[in-house]
């Protein structure tokens, strides 16, 4: 870090490659040449004035422009020993706002990077990933999911914003599932329906972390035999890999000590213009489906597997999300948009691609592979502008797509579908894999 005084009217300095410069409008009271990751703690122990302009600048420059004309006070000495100590990530997010105690457990923002830059952090709060920072065509890192600032925000608000989803992912009819004769009743939180394990899943509980590597994390719990009514002491693992060809691999592995019934998912929210202030109409998707699975006005499956074929449900060619989404149609009246789940044709083969979602304004491209037989494409219809996130953004109407690899939606109500069940001395094995690119 080089810091020095200059005491010039209007001068104006360059942005250097891979630096920060801070300049004043009008006199320079003092210019500092810093890393742009360490721009945050250089603010604060320097009482920088709150009115500052940032821009990017290839990805990593990043020019401030302070804009008030009170005297910045200068302490080096209390600035070099903080930024030697405190870590800021490339996408601003700080460790210490995702350390707290909840339910007698600490949580913690766990941070992968791999060898191009990419980097995603993840809490063990929910196994929620919080931010994934790729790069666009034009090299420019962007924040591409939804998310909040702190743990204290995550507890508070009722989202499943990057979390995992468990015990079951999707809904269950009236909450009712019968397993060996037995019928066990669970929260009916949605619609009379049971959604995504019940009103206290997994995405509200936190999980043991251990970090392998720089590019691996694991995440385990154990979900005690009656959590939110289902049977069983599931014991579940997720890992997430953050692989050299930028993409986030995803494995889910349980076991159980009764019969019970498991579909575990991330319910990320991807924004590939990496700019939450804007819908997805313009995103173009692209799904490896032949059917899907109707649902009634309440979002509960019929029991109908129906062809895509000349219907606003056919993706198997790109096509923009807006293109059909306030159609006439009367699945997309009662999804209020699209929100079903697609029957894949991959059968499980996760080396074949099963969706694939594009920003033409940035170039990412987002490919989707698993091993599970349905994806649930969730078009953020219920997103209404009353959630404030990240960075104090309001996330407005369908300012995201979910893509949530899955058993099909009430599969423990319809046999004649995949089947979720798992016994004891069995393994669930789950895959699901993120692959970021761009095209320019």
């Amino acid at each position: 870090m080089v810091l020095h005084r200059a005491g010039f009217q209007h001068a104006h300095q360059a942005i250097v490659s891979r630096h920060l410069k801070i300049r004043r409008a009008g006199s320079i009271e003092c210019v500092a040449v810093i890393a742009p990751d360490d721009f945050p703690a250089f603010a604060r122990f320097f009482r920088c004035p709150a009115e500052i302009d940032q821009h990017i600048r290839d990805g990593v420059g990043i020019e401030a422009v302070v804009s008030d004309h009170r005297p910045v006070p200068f302490r080096v000495k209390q600035a070099v020993s903080a930024l030697r100590t405190r870590k800021t990530l490339r996408n601003r997010r700080n460790p210490a706002d995702f350390r707290m105690e909840v339910d007698g457990k600490q949580t913690d923002l766990f941070v992968l990077k791999n060898k191009n830059g990419m980097e995603v952090c993840i809490t063990n709060f929910g196994g929620r990933i919080v931010s994934v920072m790729v790069p666009d065509k034009d090299g420019v890192m962007r924040d591409v999911v939804l998310g909040l600032d702190s743990i204290q925000d995550y507890v508070k608000l009722p989202t499943n914003f990057g979390a995992t989803i468990g015990r079951y992912g999707n809904r269950i009819n009236q909450g009712k599932i019968t397993i060996d004769g037995v019928e066990y009743q669970l929260p009916r939180n949605n619609y009379g329906h049971c959604l995504h394990g019940g009103s206290k899943g997994f995405d509200f509980r936190v999980f043991n972390a251990h970090q392998l590597s720089d590019q691996v994390l694991e995440l385990s719990y154990l979900s005690k035999d009656g959590e939110e009514g289902f049977p069983g002491n599931l014991t579940c693992k997720v890992t997430f890999s953050l692989t050299d060809d930028n993409a986030i691999d995803i494995h889910y592995s349980a076991e159980t000590d009764r019969t019970t019934v498991v579909n575990l998912t991330n319910h990320s929210y991807f924004n590939l213009d990496g700019d939450p202030s804007k819908d997805n109409s313009d995103y173009l998707l692209t799904i490896n489906a032949d059917a899907y699975t109707p649902v009634d006005s309440t979002f509960m499956t019929t029991g109908e597997i129906a062809p895509v074929e000349n219907t606003d449900m056919d993706f198997r060619q790109p096509t923009a999300i807006g293109a059909r989404i306030n159609n006439d149609f009367i699945q997309l009246k009662y999804g209020k948009g699209y929100d079903h789940n697609w029957v894949l044709n991959t059968k499980g083969d996760i080396s074949q691609k099963c969706a694939t979602l594009e920003s033409p304004k940035t170039g990412i491209v987002l490919d989707v592979y698993t091993n599970e037989p349905g994806i649930q494409i969730y078009a953020g219809n219920f997103l209404d502008g009353t959630v404030k996130g990240k960075k104090g953004i309001v996330y407005g109407h369908r300012a995201s797509v979910c893509l949530e690899t899955q058993k099909y939606p009430d599969t423990p109500n319809k046999p004649e579908w995949p089947s979720a069940l798992l016994k004891p001395g069995e393994k669930y094995d789950s895959h699901c894999i993120y692959k970021f690119s761009v095209r320019k």
